[in-house]
């Protein structure tokens, strides 16, 4: 196998692919191949599927990096000998037998869910308003345009699916804490890094530090990247 980690990247929730666009080129920049998943959003199991697809049409060792829901896939598929590392962004790490909506419990019910949209097949997406103010609200306007626009429906029964894996327990995973996340609160992404292990690393930024702090979390990234 090839020694050099190829870096796959999950999106979470209100997302898709493209919200990689601004970390994707500072891997490539330190020689790490990177791919980004368009995860369906329709349920763990066709999310873990694409992930699959990914590791597979892959060579060599793997690190798996999940955002916010991703961490859910990350957590599920992430048992297998390929990947090495794992990297947790704002992200849910749920442990085996619990939902994404289980972790939550102890936690107050956070502002981002007042911006959230559901239809009648129980879908969830955010309003303009609610990307802006909750999700995206350290970037500029045109950027949470750009994302309420292109933004990935979820359903909503995602949240209450229970993971039958813990792949956080035998992989080394990474976590960065978003110290002005309104999605999830930010206790629960440190309580969560702390549960799991992780070595973590804390950013002044909303929910989406991917875009509005590309240089912090490539670091992290190509950290577990070398580590592996």
């Amino acid at each position: 196998m090839s020694q050099t980690p190829t870096i796959i990247l999950v999106h979470g929730a209100f997302a898709d692919g493209s919200s990689w666009g601004r970390v994707i080129p500072r891997l490539q920049a330190e020689g790490f191949a990177a791919v980004a998943v368009q995860n369906p959003l329709v349920s763990l199991e066709d999310d873990v599927a694409h992930v699959q697809r990914a590791i597979d049409r892959s060579k060599g060792p793997v690190v798996l990096v999940g955002h916010s829901w991703g961490g859910a896939v990350v957590t599920q598929i992430g048992e297998q000998e390929r990947v090495k590392s794992l990297v947790y962004i704002a992200a849910f790490a749920p442990d085996a037998g619990q939902s994404p909506n289980d972790t939550l419990k102890p936690f107050p019910p956070s502002a981002g869910l007042t911006g959230v949209s559901v239809d009648k097949g129980r879908f969830l997406t955010l309003t303009l308003e609610g990307m802006a103010r909750n999700f995206a609200q350290d970037l500029p306007a045109e950027d949470a345009a750009l994302l309420a626009a292109t933004q990935g429906p979820v359903a909503a029964a995602c949240f209450a699916t229970k993971v039958s894996a813990a792949a956080w327990k035998t992989k080394p995973s990474w976590y960065v804490v978003a110290s002005q996340d309104r999605m999830l609160p930010p206790d629960f992404l440190r309580a969560t890094a702390s549960r799991i292990g992780a070595r973590t690393v804390e950013v002044d930024s909303g929910h989406a530090p991917h875009l509005s702090r590309p240089d912090a979390v490539a670091a992290v990234i190509v950290e577990a990247a070398r580590t592996a």
